[in-house]
């Protein structure tokens, strides 16, 4: 474990501020002065439909992501600094371990890099359900099973925050629901976690929300608050009609229809779970 010593954090209730936060990538804002607050010990669902910039401010708060103005504080410190890094799990999109590895062999290689035990890699691979694949190696899994090794690497040393870029992708029902009853034990044992993803179901699932369209928050609130604030109980028509609220609010055309070459132009609407 680190011995660095570890600044006060100036609010205790809040494990991720962003402030005002810009990021401009070919010519064009991905993120519009986007300012949110992440609270600790729960799960914070990040909604919206592919290209609204989801990945890009996962990118921000791990540290990993140029940006153009704005900042964003990690446990009181800049998001990226060194004493951020034992503190935070990543898991991206696309599975990061070593096709030529065993899930074991990647996970015990992550478990080194923390210096802990080999037992914690045997801990976590049985974590995410793959102990009976533990001894395979990772080329030969399939896609759903690649990203819960990479869960796995993500969990190594018990990280306080724990940044999850749509995690469930792949997944069948059964170990979809194991994942997030999983989720919700890590922020109840104190864990803060970012779970990214644009399967409106699983917006439910989560003890908060921020919605994101085009780079811009929609809504940050529990999910019953979104309800009550779009006046039905059904949450992907409730994101619908904020949205569509906020395109009447802003002068944008309505019916689904954007301004040509803005973000998000394609797969604009959040889709449901189709299993």
């Amino acid at each position: 474990m680190s011995t660095m010593s570890r600044a006060p954090d100036p609010d205790a209730r809040t494990a991720i501020e962003v402030r005002d936060l810009v990021v401009r990538r070919g010519g064009r804002d991905v993120l519009h002065r986007f300012t949110c607050r992440v609270p600790r010990g729960r799960v914070t669902g990040l909604l919206g439909p592919s290209g609204s910039g989801k990945t890009t401010l996962m990118r921000a708060i791990v540290g990993v992501q140029r940006v153009t103005a704005g900042t964003v504080t990690v446990f009181g410190a800049p998001a990226g600094a060194p004493e951020l890094r034992r503190r935070t799990g990543y898991l991206t999109q696309a599975p990061s371990v070593y096709a030529d590895l065993t899930v074991r062999e990647n996970a015990r290689y992550f478990a080194t890099l923390h210096g802990s035990p080999a037992t914690e890699a045997d801990r976590v691979i049985a974590e995410v359900g793959l102990a009976d694949a533990a001894g395979q190696l990772v080329g030969t899994l399939s896609g759903g099973q690649r990203s819960r090794a990479s869960l796995a690497c993500a969990l190594v040393g018990r990280p306080e925050l724990i940044v999850l870029d749509e995690p469930t992708v792949g997944q069948d029902p059964v170990l979809r629901d194991d994942l997030w009853r999983r989720f919700h034990e890590l922020a109840a044992g104190g864990a803060t976690l970012l779970v990214s993803s644009h399967v409106m179901d699983e917006a439910a699932r989560c003890d908060q929300l921020l919605l994101i369209r085009e780079g811009a928050l929609i809504a940050d609130d529990t999910p019953d608050a979104v309800r009550r604030r779009a006046g039905t109980d059904d949450l992907d028509e409730a994101f619908l009609r904020l949205i569509r609220d906020r395109e009447h609010a802003a002068g944008a055309p309505g019916d689904g229809e954007h301004a040509a070459g803005a973000p998000g132009d394609r797969d604009t609407d959040l889709e449901r779970n189709p299993s």
